[in-house]
């Protein structure tokens, strides 16, 4: 099979992004499927050192500032996938979201500050400078909505720990069956809450 381009398997990850945060449904296999795909960019990215340590956003060319969401893509999705060790997908999505964070500041991509500047004109056509503008935009959003979800996670992780130490010292299975049930609709409820304050 013939390998994928970096533009080909990043547009592939996305649309699997884009589906998994409209639909709660995806299934897990298509949620690993995206992961594996962001992964591979992730490498790829690496290999063709897209981005360096003592660039700024203005050096960076509109083609790949796309690319900058590939581990915050990662982090969404790993947080979606169901399995027994809930501790471990927790602390997978937030490695993930926390990289993304920081490699947005190390190229310093301030969400305010690129929302209300104009973009300088340089060479650049107007269709670039749109193009560009509307992928600063889009990583704007990601970092607000990264440093949200790493709340989230923080909580559930707090909880997670506090029940199981508490299993632990009464040995209840049932107490600890019900509380997980709990922390998974409070969870639900918070991320609706998160949906509707980016939408509004």
């Amino acid at each position: 099979m013939e390998e994928m381009s970096l533009p080909a398997l990043f547009q592939q990850a996305r649309q699997i992004h884009s589906a998994a945060a409209e639909d709660s449904s995806v299934g897990q296999s298509t949620l690993r499927k995206g992961i594996e795909a962001l992964r591979r960019c992730d490498d790829m990215v690496s290999k063709l050192g897209l981005f360096s340590s003592n660039e700024t956003k203005d050096d960076v060319s509109t083609a790949n500032l796309k690319y900058l969401l590939v581990p915050f893509y990662v982090g969404e999705l790993t947080e979606k996938l169901s399995q027994d060790d809930r501790l471990q997908v927790i602390k997978m999505s937030r490695d993930q979201l926390k990289e993304f964070i920081s490699i947005c500041e190390a190229l310093e991509l301030v969400p305010e500050e690129e929302i209300e500047t104009p973009m300088q004109g340089g060479t650049d056509s107007a269709a670039a400078r749109r193009a560009k503008k509307a992928w600063l935009n889009a990583i704007s959003l990601a970092i607000c909505k990264a440093f949200d979800l790493l709340e989230m996670l923080k909580k559930e992780e707090e909880m997670l720990l506090a029940v199981k130490e508490k299993s632990l010292q009464e040995g209840d299975d049932v107490l600890l069956v019900r509380y997980l049930m709990s922390v998974v609709r409070e969870l639900k409820l918070g991320t609706g809450m998160l949906q509707v304050k980016h939408h509004s």
